[in-house]
């Protein structure tokens, strides 16, 4: 039983990650398309704030705050009872409740395949996609130095 919670826990998140990262429209985009139900009682939100950046020199030295960040969260409640939440860096309130009714989609086992399916996979490709043509790009731009060792004169 932990073990299946844990794994649960897991795939949600890699979900809501997809999903924070994938641009606005096109989430609407395959919104609209997989034709999926959009009626969600607002609890919070849709609401736009601030939040700390903090960093580590090197990755392992001490934390400090590095900055702020625009976010905007909102937390929905489905008809069927299932509560979602979103945090999405930016001021755009559509994605952001668009992903909290995502959210409580997904933990509803009669949509979770459909949003896996119509939602997640292509904006995860779609993901994959833009990381490989970035990763193309910047290794045409890449420069082999090397140093020739001479002789002593």
């Amino acid at each position: 039983m932990r073990g299946q919670k844990a794994r649960e826990q897991a795939e949600r998140k890699a979900v809501m990650a997809t999903l924070a990262q994938a641009k606005a429209e096109e989430i609407a985009r395959l919104w609209s398309e997989a034709g999926l139900p959009s009626e969600a009682e607002l609890l919070r939100g849709p609401e736009t704030g601030l939040v700390t950046v903090r960093g580590r020199i090197g990755g392992g030295g001490a934390p400090f705050n590095v900055g702020e960040a625009t976010v905007t969260r909102a937390t929905v409640r489905l008809p069927s009872g299932q509560v979602g939440h979103s945090y999405a860096l930016g001021r755009d309130k559509g994605k952001a409740k668009l992903t909290a009714i995502s959210d409580a989609l997904w933990q509803d086992p009669a949509h979770r395949e459909t949003i896996e399916t119509k939602l997640v996979r292509p904006l995860r490709t779609a993901l994959e996609e833009a990381r490989e043509k970035r990763r193309v790009e910047a290794a045409a731009t890449k420069v082999d130095f090397f140093t020739m060792v001479r002789g002593e004169d």
